[in-house]
């Protein structure tokens, strides 16, 4: 179980990442 919390930590915060990065270049390319 504490191996499979290690391995999704990477994932999610790339997701997160991912989706911040998304939220970010939509909101320049509707504010243009």
């Amino acid at each position: 179980n504490f191996l499979l919390m290690h391995a999704m930590g990477p994932n999610v915060a790339g997701v997160i990442g991912s989706a911040i990065a998304a939220g970010v270049m939509l909101k320049y390319v509707l504010a243009m």
